[in-house]
């Protein structure tokens, strides 16, 4: 069996800071304060600012965010919000949770994102809010998605859950809408060492009730204002944010430099990597091509030692919870679900293995194109 290239390894990345790591730790062991407390409000002060909003409220999981964030900005039953039905399946459940519905848009085809120009016809009476997501490390074409919004007065909302650092029109992402929503699931950008998530806004009275929402409803111990929830951020895993975010800008350019490489070495593979766009320079949190054999592709590619994902399949709007056996809905995004599969791209994937997996995808592509033609 040829030697492995894995899909994400953060044992590299840990070993890398683990002295930073274990200080963090420790930090907060002596300290004794692993729910909110010091640690989360000197994260929440940092990423906001990296975000360049005036608020940041640390939350349990990238869902939680989400669903927070609706609920602070008002939005729950007899609301809708307009989604991307290529994401994973929480930007959905975020909505669900709050109490609103979703509504499902189709996605462009060179970037799996939002296309707005298929949303005129989606927005009724109940429609409140559009969400964006950014999704593989690429913003969403924010231009179309505001004039969008303001045509039919709707609220922006983010799903940045792949998006630390991304960037639109050299605007940070989670800085673009009313609110956004980020993710720390260890495998992102910016990873904790457990769950944990966020809500970045610039809109003091939307904060304040997050932060009341993700704490029992209490903006003062023993005072339940709201009816909230326990999805507090940890303290240990805000100590552990605090000691990578520093790292984060260095870890995108390296993935950056991988991905063009990747890009470079399977140009004429046929395979087809989302769309780069200029105003929109990607983070590469994943780097997704498409094949029409996506299942023979990460068979061999799996043969070969490589490790690869799928992200996501079905389509969101054709899992269990939303199907309503529409087969015509989202034509793109169905596509999309059809034929995305994910290549290894991390910070401390070398270069070697940046060309074991190009000469894999080559191979692998000539083959399935020479089967195809018969």
């Amino acid at each position: 069996m040829p030697e492995r290239v894995p899909f994400v390894a953060l044992d590299r990345q840990h070993a890398a800071i683990v002295d930073e790591l274990r200080a963090a730790f420790e930090r907060v062991v002596d300290a004794s304060a692993f729910i909110l407390g010091a640690e989360v409000a000197a994260f929440e002060e940092e990423f906001a600012s990296y975000c360049r909003v005036n608020h940041c409220v640390g939350v349990a999981s990238g869902t939680a965010a989400l669903t927070l964030a609706f609920q602070a900005a008002g939005i729950g039953p007899g609301d809708e919000v307009i989604v991307p039905a290529h994401t994973y399946i929480a930007s959905a459940l975020g909505v669900v949770h709050a109490g609103a519905t979703p509504v499902f848009c189709d996605v462009e085809d060179a970037t799996g994102l939002i296309d707005v120009s298929k949303a005129g016809e989606l927005v009724s009476e109940r429609t409140s809010a559009v969400l964006a997501v950014h999704l593989y490390g690429q913003a969403a074409d924010m231009d179309a998605v505001d004039d969008f919004a303001a045509r039919h007065g709707l609220a922006v909302f983010e799903d940045a859950a792949q998006a630390h650092g991304a960037t639109w029109r050299g605007r940070r992402a989670g800085s673009l809408g009313l609110a956004a929503a980020f993710s720390f699931y260890p495998s992102k950008n910016l990873g904790a060492l457990g769950d944990g998530g966020a809500i970045c806004t610039s809109d003091p009275a939307l904060a304040d009730r997050a932060r009341a929402l993700r704490h029992i409803g209490q903006r003062r111990k023993g005072e339940h204002e709201l009816t909230g929830w326990n999805e507090r951020l940890d303290g240990l895993q805000a100590a552990f944010l605090r000691a990578k975010l520093p790292h984060l800008d260095g870890w995108i350019a390296t993935r950056r430099e991988r991905a063009a490489q990747l890009r470079s070495a399977i140009a004429a593979s046929g395979l087809r990597p989302l769309e780069e766009r200029a105003e929109a320079p990607c983070v590469y949190h994943l780097f997704p091509v498409r094949s029409p054999d996506r299942d023979g592709l990460a068979r061999q590619l799996g043969e070969a030692g490589i490790e690869t994902g799928i992200h996501y399949s079905p389509a969101c709007h054709r899992q269990p919870p939303f199907d309503t056996g529409h087969e015509e809905r989202c034509p793109v995004a169905v596509a999309w679900a059809a034929e995305e599969l994910s290549l290894p791209i991390f910070e401390h994937l070398s270069s070697g293995e940046v060309e074991r997996v190009a000469s894999a995808c080559n191979a692998a592509s000539a083959r399935i194109e020479t089967a195809a033609s018969g």
